[in-house]
């Protein structure tokens, strides 16, 4: 596709990817997976940089995207999962206009020495809410003055894995196809899990307790990328059996899409644990494959989902800009319901138990939260604890 035709194109098809922020890949190789072209990288951090060179062995991966002067004139699409830390939850919460995620300007300033036919960014739902959602007003008005038009939903990788990860995926677009076609045109009702804690595995989060669990029946909750310095704290699994563990790293890389070991060419640059910020950052393998696929064949958009736009403290969880007005959209943030085995098949491997140290840490605080917790949870810590305290004798005496 000739980049000046692509502005104006009708009907979708493949189209020519230049990703920035690529981490190891999710966004580059899901799209790839859909009939896209990955013909330009972008990766500052070494560790990933080296998963990408071995992934992608034949695309160029530039450094740093501030020195990048601009885009081949082949690239049809930017993908860009733009750096969350001052967005998040559990990051800085420094805003848009944080050291990081302020990068996000490097896209417009490269859009503005060529305008492309689209752009596919994504990052986490804080960011609707954060600072009244000013990072979302920013990124709206920032396309609307390029002559853009604009879709976003948060998606839950629930939608295709095992794991609860909602993300907030953005689509802007010159072309004539309504970007609404491609992102908000697809929507099912998840299937609901009656699981019993006898039966099935549930993931939740042991360094929580207080306030909130991330509780996920047949399931994990969102992989996160762990400190700075490579300290990985995955969710912990209570299966069936009563042990309670922390994923493997190859299981974890499997829970964003990727194959098992996707990751371990990081090790040549790093400490192991590094993987796991890795995959945390990373974005889900099966959610861009499907925004991949859409963007090959849109699917009409029924407006009737249209309803007026109320900014008061936060950005919908949806919403669309038509060229003229924007509007909030009723939509849920599942595209799709992939069949997938239970969480105790899915997993390849034992995995780690959680530590005596984490467990009773863990329990202390679920004893003075006012959490409902299902029947029978805490019992379970405390039997996976008095099993590790019981082990841990035995191996010093």
């Amino acid at each position: 596709m000739s980049t000046t035709p692509g502005l104006y194109r009708i009907e979708g098809g493949a189209v020519k990817v230049a990703g920035l922020f690529a981490g190891i890949g999710g966004f580059e190789q899901g799209l790839a997976a859909a009939g896209h072209e990955c013909r330009l990288l972008c990766e500052l951090w070494e560790p990933a940089r080296a998963v990408l060179s071995t992934r992608f062995p034949d695309v160029e991966c530039k450094i740093d995207v501030r020195e990048l002067r601009s885009l081949p004139k082949d690239i049809d699409l930017l993908a860009a999962g733009f750096p969350c830390q001052d967005l998040s939850q559990a990051g800085t919460t420094a805003g848009i206009d944080g050291e990081r995620s302020s990068l996000v300007g490097e896209v417009f300033r490269l859009l503005d020495r060529r305008k492309l036919p689209w752009v596919v960014l994504e990052n986490v739902p804080f960011m609707l809410q954060l600072g009244k959602g000013r990072a979302m007003q920013v990124l709206a008005e920032a396309f609307e003055e390029r002559g853009y038009r604009w879709a976003y939903r948060v998606v839950s990788s629930l939608s295709f894995l095992p794991q609860r990860r909602e993300r907030v995926l953005f689509v802007a677009t010159a072309t004539n196809i309504d970007p609404s076609t491609v992102l908000l045109s697809d929507e099912v009702s998840p299937q609901k899990v009656e699981a019993d804690l006898h039966t099935h595995a549930h993931g939740f989060y042991w360094t929580e307790g207080l306030r909130g669990l991330g509780w996920v029946p047949d399931g994990i909750p969102t992989l996160k990328r762990g400190s700075a310095v490579g300290i990985a704290s995955p969710p912990a699994i209570l299966l069936p059996s009563g042990d309670v563990i922390t994923p493997d790293i190859r299981d974890a890389e499997r829970l964003q899409g990727f194959s098992e070991n996707w990751t371990k060419p990081a090790e040549k640059v790093g400490r192991p644990s590094l993987r796991w910020s890795l995959v945390g950052n990373a974005v889900s393998v099966p959610v861009a494959k499907w925004l991949g696929t859409r963007l090959m064949r849109p699917r009409a958009y029924d407006n009737a989902r249209d309803s007026e736009i109320y900014l008061e403290g936060a950005w919908p969880k949806a919403a669309r800009f038509d060229g003229r007005h924007r509007y909030a959209v009723h939509i849920n943030a599942y595209p799709a319901w992939k069949t997938r085995p239970p969480l105790t098949q899915f997993l390849r491997y034992d995995g780690n138990p959680l530590s005596i140290r984490a467990t009773r840490g863990f329990i202390s605080r679920t004893e003075i939260a006012k959490l409902r917790f299902a029947d029978g949870f805490q019992d379970r810590l405390r039997d996976h604890l008095a099993r590790m305290e019981n082990l841990e004798t035995h191996r010093l005496t």
